[in-house]
């Protein structure tokens, strides 16, 4: 339930103990609080406003990482090498791919490998490794004459490659450029790219889902600092070391280019960035400015891209290569596919809309520049296919292209084949086989991941507190830096604003509202027993709610709150702890989901904004007369247990943290496609965080709080994740503590119950490590 107005929710009221006569009253030394709105919505509204500043002042900010030379085309790819390797790294195209040994030919004893035939070029079944159990599989546009260039042709992802040349229906006859490519002397390979459809997302065997198999995949490769993008342009890159290998065995130098469109579109851009053996590229249809890409398909999310590449900013890793960008349509995508019979909802909403050509003008104006500094101008073009909204593939565009390929004749397209000679061909199988192989080459990630972990964290020195506490500092900057994204602090003054809610025969009760930056509060409800003193110093439990909570829920005696609560913070207050109740910004559904991808292309997450408000709680708090700052303790449940291993871990200001609800093997749970608790099936998109599986795992971050003392609450029927799964990870986290010769500051509670606040355990552990007596009142 938000933090309504007090009239409102009366028969409420009653219940809680808040007096009309005492709402109005402010703590000593604060200002009256006087919001009038949930502070809620307050929070979630003022991150939004803030978030969406940080998006459009990146365009600004990206100078920072570069240190462009543009004295010589040497010293430019020079300079910015650092933001090329940069940007393949964040794109997650760093596995090392196969050695070329040619592209294989697909036949069997049913089908030859070729598809079709022309007088003057032929369509061949192919494929080429691309990684390990990897493959690129499409057609290869064979012309019967000497080539005078190779060329990469993407299409849509919802186009096949049979579809881009006519081969199969479903793409327009002025789109189908790869005939013109043919035609004009272009070896042509059009590869396969994972769909939009959502046939194969899911495991029959728990639940199949209406995520595409864009996102299927995005989800499960972003944890492990690889991305469905990635991949594609790996297979992309695979296909220029063929063509290189091509190239030297037939003793020639035939340039290679790479075109494509809309998502294909999207490739061409990345992959011409990439890689610097790409002569010439071409991008219709995608390239814009990408402030917005929070609207579009989350599998277009890229961990802090927007920090340092815009499109213009990719273009710029392209020059002086030949660069032609076409404003055109391609196809668009209002959202997910919709859930079904069998198939059950949970994908992420966004949409794929024809770019505006205003926007478009815009950021070719900014990749301009770079061509116009090296001197390049004649390898760089913009054309418009009518408004921007025309086909693809016009010769305005190709004619350019081709000419960064050396080729100065463009010739009319060659005569679409007529009939597909394949008779046990389905394009839905070779798709399955694409989705498959990149779904276990993930898997294959995960399950490697822990002994990657092992090595990153080998330099950690266990061998004492003191050799443990200076070397794991490294790792505490590295995970806020690298896995949750750092906001600079925060320079506003903390501004306390309070509103008496509570007067109970046990403590008094006050709404808290602090300043973070410009629109950012943090917010909870501070509860103060009724026998504090003068000079006595107690010690505070941070009590933090779950998804979809408010602070109310750890208070409240009775409802929904109860059930999973237990009022743990109402028994706490009236045990003599002073609690604290923060609001974290994890509400409102979507609405806080989409503040995690407003922020990703920033370096942040959803736990940047949870960090600076925690710190800030801990300021506030520790500048209350009866709060002893050196014994401020966190206890959450559920998403307040992800808090638990997040904030604690990394604010030296808490002396202890308790996960409830929601330790785990939390690897495995984001990534597997083989376990029913996994968030592979849900629609907990905002879950993923880049790169986790490779840099740690919860009990990697528990390690963090250590000296201070760390526990689990594990209810036997939770079903988060089973029991096995707790006591695997958390095995870990007891290891840990006793080398460090300190046992005694880890423990875990197991309890005969759901996903809840049990009280036992964790009351005992709180009591003997705040130094509370469980006798004092």
């Amino acid at each position: 339930m938000p933090l309504r107005l007090f009239a409102v929710v009366c028969s409420w009221l009653v219940v809680v103990g808040i007096t009309t006569t005492a709402a109005a009253q402010a703590l000593p030394g604060t200002e009256p609080l006087t919001i009038t709105e949930p502070l809620d919505e307050v929070m979630v509204d003022g991150i939004d406003r803030f978030a969406l500043r940080e998006l459009a002042d990146s365009v600004a900010k990206r100078a920072a990482h570069w240190n462009r030379d543009y004295s010589s085309e040497a010293a430019y790819l020079k300079s910015v090498a650092d933001n090329r390797a940069g940007f393949r790294t964040i794109i997650g195209a760093v596995d090392e791919r196969p050695q070329p040994q040619g592209i294989e030919l697909i036949a069997s004893t049913t089908d030859a490998a070729v598809v079709a035939e022309t007088d003057t070029y032929q369509i061949l079944a192919v494929r080429w490794p691309a990684l390990r159990g990897v493959y690129g599989e499409g057609l290869l546009l064979q012309p019967k004459s000497k080539p005078l260039a190779r060329v990469i042709a993407l299409p849509d992802a919802d186009w096949t490659p049979e579809m881009f040349i006519g081969l199969e229906e479903g793409v327009d006859v002025p789109a189908r450029s790869p005939l013109q490519l043919v035609a004009s002397g272009c070896q042509v390979l059009i590869p396969t790219l994972i769909s939009r459809a959502n046939t194969f997302s899911g495991n029959p065997d728990i639940r199949m889902t209406n995520q595409t198999h864009r996102e299927w995949i995005y989800r499960q490769a972003f944890e492990m600092g690889r991305h469905v993008i990635g991949y594609e342009v790996q297979k992309v890159m695979a296909a220029v070391d063929q063509f290189e290998r091509m190239n030297e065995m037939e003793n020639v130098d035939l340039p290679i280019g790479v075109l494509g469109v809309g998502e294909g579109g999207l490739l061409a851009l990345h992959s011409g960035a990439a890689d610097t053996r790409i002569d010439a590229v071409l991008v219709s249809g995608y390239f814009e400015a990408r402030e917005e890409v929070w609207q579009e398909p989350i599998y277009r999310n890229v961990w802090s891209q927007l920090s340092e590449f815009g499109d213009a900013e990719l273009a710029g890793l392209i020059a002086p290569r030949s660069l032609t960008i076409e404003a055109a349509a391609v196809p668009e995508v209002a959202g997910p596919p919709q859930p079904t019979a069998g198939r059950s909802g949970g994908a992420a909403p966004g949409a794929i809309e024809i770019c505006t050509l205003g926007h478009v003008r815009k950021e070719v104006d900014r990749a301009a520049v770079h061509y116009n500094k090296l001197n390049a101008t004649d390898k760089f073009f913009f054309t418009s296919s009518r408004e921007g909204d025309g086909p693809s593939g016009t010769p305005a565009a190709l004619g350019p292209f081709l000419k960064g390929l050396s080729i100065e004749k463009l010739n009319p397209p060659a005569a679409p084949a007529t009939a597909d000679r394949r008779r046990l061909f389905d394009p839905q199988t070779r798709q399955q086989r694409q989705v498959a192989q990149l779904v276990e080459f993930t898997q294959e990630l995960s399950r490697r991941s822990s002994g990657v972990r092992d090595k990153f964290w080998s330099k950690a020195d266990r061998s004492s507190v003191d050799s443990w506490e200076k070397t794991a500092e490294f790792y505490r900057q590295y995970v806020w830096d690298e896995l949750i994204g750092k906001i600079p602090p925060p320079e506003m003054p903390l501004h306390p604003r309070t509103r008496q809610i509570f007067d109970t025969p046990g403590y008094t009760g006050y709404e808290v509202v602090l300043d973070v930056y410009p629109d950012v509060i943090a917010a909870g409800i501070l509860l103060l027993p009724k026998n504090l003193k003068e000079g006595d110093k107690r010690p505070v439990v941070v009590c933090q709610h779950g998804l979809e909570g408010v602070p109310m829920d750890t208070i409240t005696q009775e409802g929904r709150g109860f059930q999973y609560y237990s009022a743990y913070a109402h028994e706490l207050a009236n045990r003599g702890f002073i609690t604290y109740s923060p609001q974290n910004p994890y509400r409102g559904k979507d609405r806080f989901r989409v503040l995690q991808r407003k922020s990703n292309p920033v370096k942040r997450s959803l736990f940047s904004y949870i960090l600076r408000q925690h710190e800030r709680t801990l300021e506030f708090l520790a500048g209350l007369p009866n709060v002893d700052p050196q014994r401020i303790g966190f206890y959450g449940l559920s998403y307040g247990g992800k808090t638990a291993v997040r904030v604690p871990p990394l604010l030296p200001g808490y002396a202890l943290s308790i996960c409830s609800a929601d330790y785990d093997e939390w690897i495995l749970k984001n990534t597997s496609v083989s376990d029913r608790y996994s968030y592979m099936f849900t629609g907990e998109y905002e879950m993923f965080e880049w790169n986790m599986g490779h840099v740690a795992n919860y009990a990697e971050l528990a390690s963090l709080m250590a000296p201070r003392p760390f526990m689990v609450e594990r209810g036997h029927y939770d079903g988060v994740a089973p029991d096995e799964w707790v006591a695997w990870e958390y095995a870990k986290v007891r290891r840990h503590y006793a080398e460090l010769d300190i046992p005694e500051k880890t423990e875990i509670e197991y309890f005969k119950g759901p996903h809840s606040i049990n009280g036992v355990g964790t009351f005992e552990f709180l009591h003997r490590h705040l130094d509370w007596p469980q006798d004092r009142k």
